[in-house]
């Protein structure tokens, strides 16, 4: 016997009047009219509108609240032409009530009307996140995203990939962000950790003889929230080649986002997508290693039209400039620019000059350049008249990285960013090492890669001039997706942990499955892993990725719904031998 509903909220149509149907959902919206009641009732699927005009039932709706869940019968009639509504699809019908069943009431005031939830304070919206996905523009957000997942596995499976779970408790492992450890119970004083990634995993089904492996896998990174990332845990389409190369991956890598992205997207992938960019070039030429190529300016170093110049706050740095038409903007927004970098950005300083309609120089630091320097700029820049350009100087790295995030912010102001394109883009032969914070050498990208050049390259080549099979896949200013040929051989692994000061015995210790797997005929190997909800954030011309996760940590990294993190008991702490500092 069917009890709550013979139809779903959007199935009805005019084929069905005068039929007796039985719906159930939530309460959106109750219109009282004075004798005549209309009721819109929404479910997972849509909305349908409910009317009486009986009076036992205009009473007992009287105490009936918004958001509540109701079940009712009644019979599928035409709506009145003056109360059709074109963008429902049951717009032209509504139930006539026969009988109306509250199955559960709502008996607090509501924190925010679910409609409007998205104009509330995103805290409140988050620990009330189940009244908050009832706002079907969020909803949909999360349907989409079923969508998106099962086109990835229908896309992967149609190019004979297997998928395989992967273990969620496995051991620390250094891959660039702080792990999440677990005590263990049974072994005191020992830890689990959550996976970064499946890194190991993966290349030991290389390994094991799988050609070919996916999952859509949960990876855990203690790492500080940003608008792009979610803090704590996230997922990826994470596979793996046996006997590929670096070509072979990016292949699939173009494959993959040329499917989803076309099918799914909001807008179209540029025909001159996909275009590999070393690390070097990028850093040299945006700024950045993720840049936003639907960017037309590009950086320019322009560091010798300033040597003896005099300008000593440009002296003994690297000079880095951005050419901007300027003949549609006004002095004002050359001064908020140098505004915008210094309280914005944290910038010393934005120095500038305009090219005048005539050729003359205008600007804060026009003094300091002769006619044989401006002449220089004008060739390394390509500048002409009603030309505005921009300069940033400091130490080599710092003014890469600065520049580019004035040119971000040129290329919004100035909008020369069309939002209806995606421009993918390849970053390879990332740096294999690099200086952490303390001075020292350390791994710049994925520890697991290979560096070009082999063990040759790690015995004779200064560490820091190193690059590795590394690649990322970037659009629109988003890295969404990481990848790299594996390091398959003990020798070489072993060498390149050495550099970044891990003895041998470390390396077996910590990542002895993959240090005795590799002696017993690792075949070459290489993969990727996209991120997921970021490219769903791409695919929805989101801005923020927590509108993309059902139950997002907050920009605080705080479950607000579930109150995590939080306390546990003394007694917990005990089963798992664990004592607080204070």
């Amino acid at each position: 016997m069917i009890k709550y509903r013979t139809h779903t909220c959007n199935e009805i149509t005019e084929e069905d009047v005068g039929k007796k149907v039985i719906l159930s959902g939530f309460v959106k919206t109750i219109r009282d009219l004075g004798g005549c009641v209309f009721i819109d009732l929404r479910d997972h699927y849509g909305i349908t509108q409910l009317t009486t005009e009986d009076e036992k039932l205009l009473e007992q709706i009287k105490s009936l609240k918004v958001e509540s869940t109701i079940r009712v019968e009644g019979t599928i009639v035409k709506r009145p032409e003056d109360n059709i509504n074109e963008n429902l699809k049951t717009g032209k019908v509504e139930i006539e009530i026969a009988c109306l069943e509250v199955l559960n009431d709502v008996l607090l005031p509501l924190p925010f009307e679910v409609d409007k939830s998205t104009e509330v304070k995103e805290d409140l919206r988050l620990q009330y996140r189940f009244l908050d996905l009832r706002n079907e523009s969020i909803h949909q957000k999360i349907v989409f995203r079923s969508k998106v997942l099962k086109a990835l596995r229908e896309k992967m499976d149609q190019m004979g990939f297997v998928e395989i779970q992967t273990p969620i408790l496995t051991s620390s492992s250094p891959e660039g962000a702080r792990d999440f450890l677990i005590p263990s119970r049974i072994h005191p004083g020992e830890f689990y950790a959550l996976p970064q990634a499946p890194q190991q995993f993966k290349q030991l089904l290389m390994i094991s003889g799988f050609d070919k492996y996916y999952q859509i896998a949960p990876c855990f990174r203690d790492e500080d929230p940003r608008a792009d990332r979610s803090p704590g845990e996230f997922y990826q389409l994470d596979f793996e080649m046996a006997f590929a190369t670096q070509e072979e991956v990016l292949a699939v890598l173009k494959e993959i986002a040329t499917d989803i992205f076309t099918k799914l997207g909001h807008a179209k992938v540029s025909e001159d997508s996909f275009v590999e960019i070393p690390y070097k070039e990028a850093m040299e030429t945006y700024g950045t290693d993720k840049p936003d190529l639907r960017n037309p300016l590009v950086l320019h170093d322009v560091t010798e039209c300033f040597e003896g110049s005099g300008f000593k706050a440009f002296e003994d740095k690297t000079v880095k400039c951005i050419a901007i038409d300027s003949s549609s903007v006004t002095r004002r927004f050359f001064d908020e620019m140098a505004e915008y970098a210094k309280d914005g950005l944290g910038l010393k300083g934005l120095a500038w000059i305009k090219i005048n309609e005539d050729g003359s120089v205008v600007g804060p630091i026009a003094k300091f350049l002769s006619e044989e320097r401006v002449q220089k700029l004008y060739e390394i820049t390509h500048a002409k008249e009603n030309y505005g350009l921009f300069f940033v100087a400091d130490r080599y790295e710092k003014a890469c990285k600065d520049a580019g995030l004035v040119r971000d912010e040129l290329g919004k102001r100035l909008n020369l960013i069309d939002p209806d394109i995606y421009k993918l883009c390849f970053i390879v032969d990332f740096p294999f090492y690099e200086k952490n914070d303390e001075g020292k050498i350390d791994f710049g990208h994925n520890p697991f890669s290979m560096p070009k050049g082999g063990l040759e390259a790690l015995k004779n080549k200064n560490p820091l001039d190193i690059v590795a099979y590394q690649y990322d896949m970037v659009c629109n200013g988003y890295e969404i997706a990481s990848g790299a040929v594996r390091n398959h051989d003990t020798r070489i692994m072993t060498k390149a942990f050495e550099i970044a000061g891990y003895s041998e015995e470390t390396v077996k210790t910590k990542f002895g499955a993959l240090y005795n797997a590799f002696k017993f005929g690792a075949p070459p190997h290489a993969g990727a892993a996209p991120g997921i909800d970021r490219i769903i954030m791409l695919l929805l011309g989101e801005n923020n990725i927590r509108e993309v996760i059902a139950f997002p940590k907050n920009s605080k990294a705080r479950d607000l719904l579930m109150g995590a993190p939080a306390k546990v008991t003394e007694e917990q702490l005990r089963d798992v031998h664990i004592a607080l500092r204070k």
